[in-house]
């Protein structure tokens, strides 16, 4: 998996993800748009730390934190669906952006861990 694709995702998925918060916050929601702008945008920020991280072991370690910061993200998309601030649409776009980054996470990870 071409780490510049994860790393432009992760980015342009970012980019979404606040432009979401922006959105929230004019419907005066702050709790759910603060958690999901943290975990939304970390994702994207630990894929970049990767790229200078110290050693194989540190370069895993930021990758897992990527995945679990994009796995927070896909329970407060599904939480707003739930709650009706977002159509189902913009879930569904959103999760399938957030369930691709996961997918290139993972194999990233195992690509990185077979090659210890």
């Amino acid at each position: 998996m071409s780490e510049s694709k994860l790393r432009t995702q992760s980015m342009e998925f970012a980019v979404s993800i606040i432009n979401l918060v922006k959105k929230l916050k004019e419907k005066r929601e702050s709790i759910i748009s603060n958690q999901i702008g943290r975990s939304g945008t970390s994702i994207g920020a630990n894929i970049c730390e990767a790229q200078y991280a110290h050693g194989k072991a540190d370069f895993i370690s930021k990758l897992q934190i990527a995945l679990k910061e994009a796995n927070e993200t896909g329970y407060w998309l599904e939480l707003l669906f739930r709650t009706n601030y977002i159509s189902e649409d913009e879930y569904r776009s959103l999760n399938t952006a957030c369930a691709s980054i996961r997918v290139m996470l993972i194999s990233s990870i195992n690509t990185a861990k077979e090659n210890m």
